[in-house]
């Protein structure tokens, strides 16, 4: 913290910039977001020039200057926001120039890509009328379509099993500007890819990311998402990063946000938020073949069926763990996933499977490991953005997801869609 003498010491201009507020928003715009404001630090800068995708806000901002309506803005949003999408799947599955020396695998490039893209969207100043509603439903266009939700396509006929599964954004970005998602990676990985199941039938994987933000899960950007394909899928499958050194097929999902902060550094506690609420169950559970995928060798991490759950019991007032899952009538304040969002979009995409009748439809939540850096760079202070451990340990956990989900296809009932 600078003193005050050597404040004093400053010349009065450097002074006044160094005590004064920052500057409000421009008339018709909108301040950036906590997750935005982030950008200016040096590892998202780094990660940005890195991977070859430092010009494009600033190729987005001129387009949008250029916009002379709201349909051609509208029009523009999506095809920078889809453009951002198919450019870092293709990044990750090794198509096109990489942009950089920053390993293909790497999810940041889009994280923090997007927001750039949203930053420039709200200090954008058209020459026309754009109303609050107007400017929400363009960053809406613009978080849908770079996130893959809205590109899920797949074949028609029969003979094709169809797999859809999700990742999330980075997170705890305080603590260390540097983190990278491996689930975030694995979508991006496996975004439009085959594989071919133990049976020998063909499966094709669409994928989706999802925010770290509670807002955007209690305003329903998964059901939004998933529930146009839930029916028409063979397996479905949420993803995040979880504990360190395994992976984890979460049996039992809770009905409980536990207040973590958030990407926006908000925090939540309370009953997840959910459309007929009357009729909330606790608990939901996995359809995910946890047996075949736990006793497979599907990489270098040890899989494991996580029973455990915190609950508070049937007449009592106190949370305790139960290892082996919830009792009759206790309210949920963990599932196995724990309360944090990974855990509420595991609740959600499975209680929309309930709620859809699809009793039958393979579907659940697969934790990964924590992505570590390498030795000699782990503090965040001194650190550097990617280092060779670090890619080493990203790449084997996309592979192991892979292969957990080829086990899980290869196990899953034929009969799953209903």
């Amino acid at each position: 913290m600078t003193s005050i003498r050597s404040a004093l010491a400053l010349p009065l201009a450097a002074a006044f910039l160094t005590l004064a507020p920052p500057p409000a928003p421009a008339a018709g715009t909108a301040p950036a977001s906590v997750e935005e404001a982030r950008l200016d630090r040096a590892a998202p800068q780094e990660i940005l020039r890195r991977s070859g995708l430092a010009s494009l806000a600033p190729e987005f901002g001129d387009a949008l200057a250029d916009a002379r309506s709201f349909a051609t803005a509208e029009r523009t949003v999506v095809r920078y926001g889809s453009g951002l999408w198919r450019r870092a799947v293709d990044r990750a599955q090794g198509r096109g120039a990489a942009g950089g020396d920053l390993s293909r695998d790497d999810d940041r490039p889009l994280y923090w890509a997007r927001l750039a893209l949203t930053r420039e969207l709200r200090s954008w100043r058209p020459g026309f009328t754009v109303s609050e509603e107007g400017r929400t439903r363009l960053l809406d266009d613009l978080e849908r379509s770079s996130r893959g939700q809205d590109s899920i396509r797949y074949p028609a006929g029969k003979g094709v099993k169809r797999i859809l599964l999700t990742g999330f954004d980075p997170f705890t970005l305080d603590r260390d500007t540097r983190i990278s998602n491996p689930s975030g990676a694995s979508a991006l990985a496996l975004d439009g890819t085959w594989l071919r199941t133990a049976d020998g039938s063909l499966a094709r994987i669409e994928t989706a990311v999802f925010p770290v933000r509670w807002q955007d899960f209690a305003d329903g950007t998964v059901e939004r998402t998933l529930r146009p394909h839930l029916p028409r899928v063979d397996l479905f499958t949420t993803v995040s990063q979880g504990r360190p050194g395994r992976f984890d097929i979460e049996r039992t999902n809770g009905a409980w946000r536990g207040g973590f902060p958030d990407n926006e550094n908000l925090s939540r506690t309370e009953a997840v938020p959910v459309a007929d609420p009357a009729t909330r169950p606790q608990w939901t559970s996995t359809t995910l073949p946890y047996e075949a995928i736990t006793a497979a060798s599907t990489g270098r991490f040890p899989v494991y069926d996580n029973t455990s759950v915190t609950e508070v019991p049937l007449g009592s007032d106190a949370p305790v763990v139960r290892p082996d899952g919830p009792t009759p009538g206790s309210a949920a304040r963990a599932g196995g996933g724990g309360n944090y969002l990974s855990n509420e979009i595991a609740y959600r995409a499975t209680l929309l499977r309930d709620r859809l009748g699809l009793t039958r439809l393979p579907g659940g939540h697969v934790h990964t490991p924590v992505l570590e850096f390498g030795p000699g760079n782990t503090d965040p202070a001194t650190g550097t953005v990617s280092d060779p451990d670090f890619v080493r340990n990203r790449l084997a956990i996309i592979a192991q997801v892979r292969a957990i989900v080829s086990v899980a296809a290869s196990a899953a009932d034929h009969g799953g869609r209903r």
